[in-house]
């Protein structure tokens, strides 16, 4: 009897004990357990994403240029769907197929949880929407920003927002699937300061997925923090009106406050309404604009390279007084068994030349700077001048990068010995071989900007700061004007005169290349420039700064299959010159001649 009496107790005591220590690990996994509470609140707690407001965008002069508008996404549950397919189609303006696809979507995200079913409608489409979205059960709407652009310009330069991609979501965590990134543009280049941050919320929810309550009382709820402001160096009104100047054409302009490299407008051509790229009809109007035969989403300013003609002169020229294989009195014969050129007075000396644009000149010039006085035969020589011409046309911006802040800016080619011993052979080619370098042909190319960033340098007489777009975050101005963006070319100030009096000439006086671009009482600098294209008519280019003293503006101007620089990029420059010095044109003849051109 006391042997079953003792087995009991053991019996009893092993079950206490496995009893105990079930009580103390549920205990353990229940209060003490991270991994537990966070699959509990992740059954019970709903997070809820509080988007911020995406900051604003200005003008130099505080005009807005991007604001933030409501915006409406319709949400659907699937397990709580009630409605008439077609009645709900037709109230959206879909198509059955459409609504199934995105059925399908929403039940592969969650039966009991709501999802985005339509989004970014604009206020006053969602007017026509809300009065019947009672009929229809398991549908519910969400309020949101969308971007708002009300000056129409500048399309290229500020950029557009789209769904955010696989790419950018596995690369930073802030960003869910749902969520609206910066595509192009300074919305692109600065989203990180645009964005903000997000806030959170926490509700208690039901197995329905309804919320009940506050989690905690919305004590652990974060308030989302609004993106920063951005003002921009852009003058709307200059930017609208050079935008004005370029329907028709392909092309693009930019123009830059020489002292600081802040630039003025930017424009490329054709460009688009960047409203199109907002609400429910994005996806409808950006393969529209991207199916465009003008390849209308092409930043031509910072991405199209070609040959930059003769604006180039005003450099060779330059060059030549600084390495002293020139003077102002130098003169050449338009010798047109050297190189093609159109008919002018012959010889000129330096200035003239650049008034005159005269093609045998420069070769004689650029030849003499490689050789520096010594026989054609002299190869290596030759190969010394080249490298040292090439130096000095990089110091100026061409050849790389100039750090523009948007992304996709590209190089351009400044020739050089290591690309022509590859093209031809080392010691197999001479001057003869590659003279088009010298009146900005061949394998020569540069981009739009750095066209303007050449006109800044002579404004300047040798030096430029990094062009930018930006002037200030929030209330932080940024630095581009310390050292750092300083650059000082291979070029000593007292040489620049020289070349200013050409280019002056270019458009006062007779035989000036440019005379459509004169305007009375006000002295300028330009150069025009023929950029050949082997598959069609030739592109206009022009460059200038205004005034002579103290310029306050430099501009490029490029337009394409529109001829020589005379003809169409010069009258379009100095209209530009003209409304921003002055703030009217007094040549309506000439803006007219402008603006009935078109060129596609």
């Amino acid at each position: 009897m006391r042997q079953l009496e003792n087995r009991s107790y053991v019996i009893v005591g092993l079950f206490l004990f496995f009893a105990f220590v079930y009580i103390v690990r549920l205990f353990q996994v229940q209060i003490f357990s991270e991994e537990f509470l966070e699959r509990a609140q992740r059954v019970a707690v709903e997070k809820v994403i509080e988007y911020p407001i995406r900051g604003n965008i200005y003008d130099r002069n505080g005009m807005p240029l991007v604001e933030n508008e409501v915006a409406y996404d319709i949400l659907v549950t699937p397990n709580k769907l009630k409605i008439d397919t077609n009645k709900f189609c037709e109230v959206l303006e879909i198509t059955r197929d459409e609504f199934l696809e995105r059925m399908d979507k929403a039940k592969n995200y969650s039966w009991r949880k709501a999802s985005v079913f339509e989004s970014m409608i604009k206020a006053e489409e969602f007017g026509k929407i809300r009065e019947r979205l009672y009929q229809f059960g398991g549908i519910s709407v969400k309020n949101r920003t969308v971007r708002k652009y009300p000056y129409t310009a500048a399309a290229h330069v500020l950029g557009y927002l789209s769904k955010v991609g696989k790419r950018t979501l596995n690369r930073d965590e802030f960003y869910v699937e749902t969520d609206y990134v910066g595509a192009s543009g300074i919305e692109s280049y600065y989203e990180k300061f645009l964005r903000g941050e997000k806030g959170y919320s926490y509700f208690l929810r039901d197995i329905n997925g309804n919320h009940i309550d506050k989690y905690e009382g919305g004590a652990l709820d974060e308030l989302p923090v609004p993106g920063k402001d951005m003002y921009l160096s852009i003058d709307g009104p200059l930017q609208k009106y050079a935008e004005s100047l370029m329907k028709g054409k392909r092309g693009a302009i930019v123009a830059i406050e020489p002292a600081t490299g802040e630039v003025l407008s930017m424009v490329s051509a054709p460009t688009y309404d960047p409203n199109l790229l907002v609400g429910r009809k994005y996806s409808k109007n950006y393969k529209k604009l991207e199916e465009d035969s003008n390849m209308i989403f092409y930043q031509r300013a910072i991405k199209s390279t070609q040959p930059p003609g003769s604006i180039v002169k005003t450099m060779q020229a330059a060059i030549a007084l600084q390495l002293e294989t020139a003077t102002k009195n130098t003169s050449y014969s338009c010798n047109k068994n050297l190189v093609g050129c159109h008919n002018h007075p012959s010889p000129l000396n330096l200035p003239q030349s650049i008034q005159n644009s005269c093609n045998p000149y420069y070769y004689n010039l650029v030849k003499n700077i490689f050789l520096q006085g010594k026989s054609d035969g002299n190869y290596a020589q030759f190969r010394k001048g080249m490298n040292e011409w090439e130096e000095i046309v990089r110091s100026l911006g061409f050849g790389s990068n100039l750090g523009i802040d948007l992304y996709g800016e590209r190089e351009g080619n400044v020739p050089d010995v290591r690309e022509y011993d590859q093209i031809y052979g080392k010691n197999r080619w001479n001057f003869s071989t590659v003279y088009s370098i010298a009146i900005g042909q061949g394998e020569f190319s540069v981009t739009p900007l750095q066209m303007a960033n050449l006109a800044v340098v002579l404004a300047n007489k040798g030096h430029y700061y990094q062009p930018h777009i930006a002037k200030k975050i929030g209330d932080s101005l940024l630095p581009f004007q310390d050292t750092t963006y300083y650059h000082k070319a291979l070029l000593d100030a007292e040489n620049f005169d020289i070349v200013h009096d050409g280019m002056q000439w270019v458009i006062e006086e007779p035989w000036g290349t440019a005379r459509r671009a004169r305007i009375d009482s006000l002295h300028y600098c330009g150069k025009t420039g023929t950029s050949q294209n082997p598959h069609g008519e030739d592109h206009s280019v022009f460059i200038c700064f205004a005034p002579r003293e103290n310029p306050k503006i430099a501009i490029a101007v490029f337009v394409e299959n529109a001829g020589g620089g005379g003809s169409m990029a010069a009258p379009i420059a100095g209209l530009l010159v003209e409304q921003y010095l002055r703030g009217k044109i007094t040549r309506p003849e000439m803006e007219e001649y402008v603006m009935s051109k078109t060129f596609y």
